[in-house]
């Protein structure tokens, strides 16, 4: 296109934005549309929710007067075309990467970004706090929030819903409503919305009542009551049932085409004029305007690298390449549930990102995937344990934070056997701060009745698996994993027995002791072999449990060495090192213990590698400590000396 007559090109606000006529929105769309595809085929991030709201970006920016009036995007997948139009369009090639834009919004990166969101369903409750603040100071001031219908279907968005509805706060939810989230969605909310998108007879009908309402408005407030009554009762009607959202006192329009950016900016210019809250319901489509991300909805939520002509993906994955640890998460779950029938899986929404999808094909009877709802799945997991099923929770880390009450309250207090598999566990890359998996350790080790293990390698955690669901250890028992590739290509190994507590030597060693849990041991691993070239000595082990801690192991170590390293991909403050030293405290050892794993700040976005280094626990980082013990433990003999 002639850069002349580029229109994006010339926007850096919304201001820029709202000086154009409407006819030209329709050409912003399509070059705003092109300029994602053409950034995220080369810098991966997430894709199809961010193509199917452009139309909506464009008309909200354009009709309400941002950043003074408030847009919070639930989630933030779907926010790239609202950062390219409220001034970061020249630094969006930077999106995800260490030291860059965020992938998500973040109110310290943008006055635009009126809420952080990165975790679902947040949107309406934050939006409510907005408005009844404008309202305590006076402001005239418009409060949207944007929420798919996948994230509507957690537990917060109808509390949400819920307090707003008994209120007059200013407040307008839009509901994108494309019939998916990451995965199709599932449940009772999906069906009810598909019967309200689908029912030709409502859809005339509501056609009809726009133009109706448009003469009743101008002819003033009663008459605009009268007919949104009629409106309400024949909605009713038509569809056989009340109206979900009027029941919950929003007033319900919709639903309307979501792609149509002309149409849109109308309706949200005679909606700023309804006081109280409000619903829209848009109809869009994932992955709009690019046809294999519409064809393949969850392949291109996030799908790396791709070639933007031919959509094909761009798979980088080395030949016989070790399998991702929720691919074997995934197998290994299908192989017990062969070998026992109590074996239950269930996931919140993330049956393709869990690798649960593997034994859902093969045993849909034995597998739920229960929507964006942690807490539901930790207690239906509990509901499943206490009638003696054993039902194995998946959970990415940063998500059952959102599940802690139901983990104590309802699964470990009553001990009941639920094993928590926790993925994505430690620092997760480029989604950054909002997903890292920072704080499962450390909460879930002050859990009574709880067992807390994390795997070093792939064989570990198949191992773990298989001592989780034997009959024997019957408590709940939570085992976390990492994103990212395993360590063997033969993974598949026959299932061992881990003793519960018990960690196991993987060298001896005489000038320190390094103790590692999980992932991070390998990296320990290769230091201590390439150290002991240089005749450095390290014993290194392998805890495998932060609770119950091995005390055998502790006990021998802390009476052998007076320098101990503890690497946890987890945060510091509470996590397993803190567990080491309240041992070393409690049976009276005086050893130097330094830890190394994640600080006590929000770690952002960047690369795992970059991550590490950050945080002091990849390889180098680990080096230097070895070194700076040892250096410290020689000036301290020549003065003793």
């Amino acid at each position: 296109m002639n850069p002349e007559a580029n229109l994006l090109s010339k926007i850096f606000t919304p201001d820029d934005l709202r000086k154009l006529k409407p006819e030209d929105l329709t050409q912003v769309s399509a070059e705003l549309r092109e300029f994602i595809i053409d950034e995220v085929c080369n810098n991966p991030g997430h894709f199809g929710a961010s193509l199917g709201v452009v139309e909506l970006t464009v008309a909200l920016h354009y009709v309400f007067n941002t950043p003074y009036d408030k847009i919070i995007w639930d989630v933030g997948h779907q926010a790239y075309a609202h950062k390219i139009l409220t001034g970061r369009r020249e630094t969006f090639s930077t999106n995800r990467k260490y030291k860059g834009l965020s992938g998500f919004p973040r109110m310290a990166e943008s006055e635009y970004d009126s809420f952080g969101t990165g975790h679902s369903s947040t949107s309406i409750s934050a939006a409510l706090g907005m408005a009844v603040a404008a309202s305590s100071k006076g402001e005239n001031r418009h409060v949207v929030a944007v929420i798919g219908d996948g994230a509507m279907t957690a537990g917060q968005a109808f509390e949400g819903l819920n307090n707003a509805g008994i209120g007059k706060s200013d407040i307008l939810v839009i509901l994108n409503d494309n019939n998916i989230a990451i995965d199709a969605n599932v449940g009772a909310l999906k069906e009810y919305l598909l019967d309200i998108t689908t029912s030709k007879t409502y859809n005339r009908f509501k056609d009809k009542v726009w133009k109706v309402l448009g003469v009743f408005g101008k002819l003033g407030p009663n008459a605009r009551t009268l007919a949104s009554q009629l409106e309400a009762g024949a909605k009713s009607t038509i569809l056989d049932r009340s109206n979900l959202f009027e029941g919950l006192n929003f007033r319900y329009f919709g639903p309307i085409d979501g792609h149509d950016v002309l149409h849109l900016t109308k309706v949200l210019e005679d909606l700023k004029r309804i006081p109280g809250p409000k619903l829209l319901h848009c109809i869009t489509v994932k992955g709009k305007g690019f046809k294999q991300a519409e064809a393949d909805q969850t392949a291109f939520h996030a799908p790396g690298m791709f070639n933007k002509k031919t959509g094909e993906i761009i798979n980088k994955t080395v030949a016989n390449a070790p399998l991702l640890y929720q691919e074997v998460f995934g197998n290994t779950i299908l192989e017990l549930a062969k070998l026992n029938d109590k074996i239950i899986g269930i996931t919140p929404a993330m049956p393709t990102g869990s690798s649960l999808n593997i034994m859902m094909k093969e045993m849909p009877e034995r597998t739920f995937d229960v929507g964006i709802a942690e807490q539901h799945a930790v207690t239906f997991s509990a509901g499943l344990a206490a009638q003696g099923m054993i039902p194995f929770c998946n959970i990415y880390s940063s998500f059952i934070q959102r599940a802690y009450d139901q983990i104590i309250h309802d699964v470990a207090l009553q001990n009941l056997h639920v094993v928590f598999c926790i993925d994505r566990g430690g620092l997760v890359g480029a989604d950054g701060a909002t997903h890292h998996g920072f704080f499962d350790m450390a909460f879930m080790r002050s859990i009574p009745n709880m067992v807390v293990s994390a795997p070093m390698d792939e064989i570990e955690l198949r191992n773990l698996m298989f001592t989780a669901q034997l009959e024997k250890n019957k408590f709940p028992m939570s085992i976390r994993y990492p994103r990212g590739r395993g360590i063997f290509s033969e993974w598949k190994k026959p299932f061992t027995e881990i003793a519960i507590g018990k960690a196991r030597k993987i060298t001896e060693g005489n000038d320190l002791a390094i103790l590692s849990v999980g992932l991070p041991g390998n990296t320990v691993a290769s230091v201590v072999t390439r150290l002991a070239i240089e005749n450095i000595s390290i014993a290194h082990f392998d805890m495998r449990f932060i609770t119950p801690i091995d005390a055998e192991v502790l006990h021998a170590v802390f009476k052998k060495f007076k320098h101990i390293i503890t690497v946890e991909d987890g945060i510091l403050k509470g996590g397993f090192g803190s567990a080491v030293i309240e041992f070393m405290t409690d049976n009276g050892y005086s050893s130097d213990v330094r830890r190394l794993g994640i600080p006590d700040y929000f770690v952002e976005h960047g690369s795992q590698e970059e991550l590490y280094r950050e945080c002091g626990y990849d390889a180098d980082g680990i080096e230097l400590a070895i070194r700076e013990i040892l250096v410290k433990k020689q000036d301290k003999d020549k003065r003793q000396k």
